[in-house]
């Protein structure tokens, strides 16, 4: 068994020499990867010799990416969750780039770092519910303040019926509309509207 596990390990090692290349740009050597990010493209890392050791970047790539997916990580909770994501692999931000520091000796792992906090962070694309319903719910609360609309978060209403609602957000009346409840919904579908429309009516 473990001379079987010896042989498919030289083997993934084969292909991962295989299938890596590299291209010189000016002062940068550009090494394209056969690990491949949502869109089945191969990542592309860069690097070049710094003071005697290497510096590692994806060059921007992995968060203009989701940026330009819709998926912008500029909110404190992204940044947070970003941050948080990429201090597992020991990675920076500089600039929206990805970063490492490597030396020869350990700069295998490092690179290897470097690419999974790419894989990590492309991931971000595909967040789990909870925290897709929490970063939604901190988009509306920037949109809400960057138009000026006051409001009142986290608001809990009994209804006719008893049971207590919550809702995400209320607007106070003015002289020109009256007092307006909002809740956030970021996966709209028959159930989600049903449920809306039952504490607003009974509200």
């Amino acid at each position: 068994m473990l001379s079987d596990i010896q042989e498919l390990l030289d083997r993934y090692n084969a292909w991962l020499k295989t299938n890596t290349n590299l291209r010189e740009i000016q002062d940068w050597v550009e090494i394209t990867t056969p690990y491949v990010d949502r869109h089945n493209d191969q990542l592309q890392i860069y690097a070049r010799r710094e003071n005697g050791h290497f510096l590692l970047t994806d060059d921007g790539y992995t968060i203009r990416d989701l940026e330009s997916s819709g998926c912008g990580l500029s909110t404190p909770k992204r940044q947070e969750l970003l941050k948080m994501t990429l201090n597992g692999f020991g990675v920076r931000v500089t600039d929206e780039q990805l970063q490492v520091t490597a030396t020869p000796e350990n700069f295998p792992l490092r690179k290897h770092s470097l690419i999974q906090a790419m894989l990590a962070v492309n991931d971000l694309f595909c967040l789990a519910e909870p925290i897709v319903k929490s970063l939604f719910f901190e988009d509306v609360v920037t949109w809400l303040d960057e138009n000026d609309v006051r409001y009142t978060p986290k608001v809990r209403f009994t209804g006719t019926s008893g049971y207590d609602h919550n809702f995400d957000f209320v607007i106070p009346k003015s002289r020109k509309a009256p007092e307006r409840i909002l809740r956030a919904i970021n996966r709209p579908s028959r159930s989600t509207a049903e449920t809306f429309i039952h504490a607003w009516s009974d509200t």
